[in-house]
């Protein structure tokens, strides 16, 4: 840190985001004049993996772009090449998607709320430091955890990169029998979620909103394993639609890609997204927590997502529970695909929000492009603008203040650096 003309602060690595990356922030009197976040993880190069493999493929190659929501890749790609194959998917099948995506959306978001966020709003480096004095509920966080990891080793053969899915469906499915367990360890989960909203809803949140147009999906019921991508503005359109809609851009700063609008507008999606499109389909539990906990028609502070998160958790655990006693086993675990030349799209609710898979096929079912856009690059340039605001309302704060400050806002995101590319060096120029 230098004490002039100039101070630069540099972080060697930010902690709690999976991930790595950088922050820059130019200040010059009391303006920000720029604000850069910086990620610059090796591009990965799995849409060019997947070039010239068969159509089956897509699930487990895409599986591996991501250990903590691998579900998310899988139920986007397999919706993408069933749709170029002019295949639906529903029925006890599609429900059995669904159920495996609850236990994601758990055991993503247990991670989040308890190891890498919580410490922030109560003051401490970690979630090590935090057990020594919160460790109950440290336990109860790894319960959930827990219990989302169980749900997805059942359905999907493991809990990181499961191998049980597959284009039409699954490999193998369950008796009615076999769900019992798994019942009775998600009834733990529900009353653990309910806890955890209560928790959280007693954090001290900065006082904080935005003011992008939120995107996310809407259907009949809450959004996770499909629907019609849906903005705040009234802009509604298909998953086929998507590339029309949204385009992705180089920035000098960045081995991600930003997103945009076509007309130019940025968007925020995620969590506070979903929440604020579809609160109204929430079921009554999770409806009766966001109420108490004090969550209103909407959204729009970053910092809440925390509270946001949990009770997507609540709905996830009660979500689970309703589809496992409706359970009927399907005919067969697997409807069947045959390839066929096309282009098919496919959108689903990452626990970070919307992921979109695009598959153009040959007619030998090769797969001859791929076009995937995570949630975390589709955020970047909101993220960016938030920093701006949050840290011109912060220019009192030293350094070591306000780097402290701008990792927990960046944390609000929950940002998975992997899967748009990795996280954080934060750079001050103040002059």
């Amino acid at each position: 840190m230098t004490h002039r003309n100039e101070r630069t602060l540099t972080v060697g690595a930010l902690a709690r985001v999976e991930g790595e990356g950088a922050l820059y922030v130019r200040v010059r009197g009391p303006d920000v004049e720029e604000v850069r976040l910086d990620i610059y993880e090796p591009p990965r190069f799995f849409e060019a993996f997947l070039r010239g493999r068969a159509h089956t493929e897509p699930p487990d190659i895409t599986a591996r772009i991501c250990g903590i929501c691998p579900v998310a890749y899988q139920m986007s790609a397999c919706q993408a090449v069933e749709a170029a194959c002019g295949v639906t998917v529903d029925g006890a099948l599609g429900e059995l998607r669904r159920l495996l995506y609850c236990g994601e959306w758990i055991e993503s978001h247990a991670l989040h709320i308890y190891l890498l966020h919580a410490p922030d709003f109560l003051g401490y480096p970690g979630a090590v430091e935090l057990a020594r004095d919160h460790r109950a509920a440290v336990e109860r966080g790894l319960r959930l955890k827990k219990a989302g990891n169980a749900l997805m080793e059942f359905l999907g053969g493991r809990a990181i990169h499961p191998v049980n899915v597959r284009v039409g469906g699954f490999y193998r499915t369950p008796a009615p029998a076999e769900l019992a367990p798994l019942a009775e360890t998600l009834r733990e989960a529900r009353a653990d979620a309910l806890a955890t909203v209560e928790w959280a809803a007693g954090f001290e949140f900065p006082d904080f909103d935005h003011g992008h147009e939120f995107l996310a999906l809407s259907a009949d019921r809450y959004p996770l394993e499909r629907g019609v991508v849906r903005g705040g503005t009234g802009r509604v359109f298909p998953a086929a639609e998507f590339e029309r809609h949204v385009v992705e851009e180089q920035v000098p700063h960045s081995t991600a890609l930003h997103a945009r609008f076509t007309d130019g507008g940025r968007y925020l999606t995620g969590p506070l997204a979903r929440y604020s499109l579809n609160r109204d389909r929430l079921s009554p539990l999770a409806l009766e927590a966001a109420d108490r906990a004090g969550l209103g028609a909407e959204c729009r502070n970053p910092f809440r997502s925390i509270l946001v998160r949990a009770v997507e958790v609540v709905y996830a655990a009660d979500e689970a529970l309703r589809l496992i006693a409706g359970y009927e086993p399907p005919a067969r675990p697997a409807v069947p695909v045959p390839p066929r030349e096309g282009t098919g799209h496919g959108v689903t609710e990452a626990p970070r929000g919307l992921l979109y898979h695009r598959y153009d096929l040959g007619p030998d079912g090769l797969i001859r492009a791929a076009r995937i856009v995570p949630p975390t690059s589709q955020n970047q340039a909101a993220i960016e603008d938030d920093l701006r605001r949050f840290v011109a309302a912060r220019l009192h704060l030293d350094d070591e203040a306000l780097t402290r400050r701008c990792e927990q806002a960046i944390r609000n995101y929950d940002p998975c650096i992997s899967c748009s590319t990795h996280f954080l060096d934060l750079t001050v120029e103040r002059s």
